[in-house]
């Protein structure tokens, strides 16, 4: 039994060498075949320079890219970094204008003396935001008798007015801002529209003589 033994393991042995030998001139076969191919690719010494010019090439521009980027947002930074804080800020003439508005409506306010000197001081403290917010480059968009402007105005509503071109601004309900080039916050405006008799004889007219 242990010759037997002894016996399979020498032939499991023996096949394994053979194997080995017979893989051996394979791998040798796919090393020459990879040599060649090397070989081939290898670049000629123009060839190289060509190719660590136009490596080089991408890299400088790569380089001024981000050093174009850089400087915008540096810019950006300088000219627009209030744009928050500044956007914040209109909400004090939003406040003072309702206050304004408040005061002038109180019955028991109108026509007095007191009513006077503080809707006088109020209109004082409006001046002088307007004077700081022209000196930083924040500005009231024109918005009355203008066409509206989608870039700086917001139609909130139509009114009918037939002495107005339709799309015309004729109330301004908040005003708007920009700062420097930039919208800071849009006008909310009304915009005149023909009134429904008009319109609807206007298409009456249109129908009788598209009729005949």
């Amino acid at each position: 039994m242990e010759k037997e033994q002894k016996e399979n393991i020498q032939n499991e042995n023996l096949a394994k060498e053979e194997n080995n030998q017979s893989a051996q001139p394979q791998d040798q076969t796919d090393d020459h075949n990879k040599k060649e191919d090397e070989d081939k690719k290898e670049l000629t010494p123009e060839e190289k320079i060509l190719e660590l010019e136009d490596k080089l090439a991408r890299t400088f521009a790569e380089m001024e890219n981000q050093r174009r980027r850089f400087e915008k947002e540096k810019e950006d930074a300088f000219e627009y970094g209030g744009f928050s804080f500044a956007k914040e800020a209109l909400s004090l003439i939003d406040n003072l204008e309702r206050s304004k508005s408040i005061l002038e409506s109180d019955e028991k306010l109108k026509n007095s003396e007191a009513l006077k000197k503080t809707l006088e001081h109020f209109d004082i403290i409006h001046k002088d935001l307007i004077s700081i917010f022209n000196k930083n480059d924040i500005k009231q968009i024109d918005s009355l008798n203008k066409k509206l402007d989608p870039n700086f105005h917001q139609a909130m509503m139509e009114i009918e007015d037939d002495t107005k071109e339709p799309g015309t601004i004729i109330q301004e309900i908040q005003k708007g801002f920009t700062i420097k080039d930039r919208l800071l916050r849009p006008s909310l405006v009304g915009v005149a529209k023909k009134t429904q008799e008009k319109t609807a004889k206007i298409e009456e007219t249109k129908e009788n003589s598209e009729t005949k």
